[in-house]
């Protein structure tokens, strides 16, 4: 008798990971379209690692953008992980993890610039958290930069510059930047 139930539950264990496995990858392969889609809607928006803009002739507006995402692992991936760990190698479900919580933050972050109306954004940065869990964690990515918006002829609505006066993103003088 017992035996017919250890099998039993042998068996939903495997059925429940083959489930886990198909879901979890249909949810990964929608959720990279989605990605894929809106990089190049976004592309236009260049993003820099350098600390200063490749255009020094302009003046420009600048404002502190960031974009979060936190991803959770499904089952599959963290029972994969930990026999990847047993035996040693590359963890490729938390490289797949990894990859789409930074392009989803890297995503956000320019669409947080776009609304503000820049051209493109420097000095950017990652920082990446761990968010334990019982057994099944998340992990936090934060992307963040300086976000420019040209000023002068053709410029959108922001801070005025004769008067110093806030534009609608609370932007006073002081974040002006004017590059070396």
């Amino acid at each position: 008798m017992q035996t017919a139930l250890a099998f039993g539950e042998l068996i939903l264990f495997v059925v429940l990971m083959a489930v886990g496995y198909v879901v979890g990858r249909i949810a990964e392969a929608r959720h990279y379209a989605s990605i894929k889609t809106r990089e190049r809607l976004l592309q236009r928006l260049t993003v820099f690692t350098s600390r200063f803009p490749p255009t020094v002739s302009q003046s420009f507006d600048a404002s502190l953008v960031t974009g979060c995402t936190v991803v959770s692992q499904d089952y599959f991936k963290s029972v994969a992980a930990a026999l990847y760990s047993i035996f040693g190698g590359r963890v490729r479900s938390y490289e797949s993890l990894l990859d789409r919580a930074r392009r989803e933050s890297v995503l956000r972050m320019k669409h947080s610039a776009m609304r503000r109306g820049a051209s493109m954004i420097i000095n950017v940065k990652f920082q990446a958290v761990a968010i334990p869990g019982r057994g099944i964690g998340a992990v936090e990515i934060l992307a963040y930069g300086t976000a420019l918006r040209p000023l002068g002829a053709g410029a959108s609505a922001g801070a005025d510059a004769d008067t110093g006066a806030a534009g609608r993103d609370g932007a006073g003088p002081a974040s002006r930047a004017r590059p070396a």
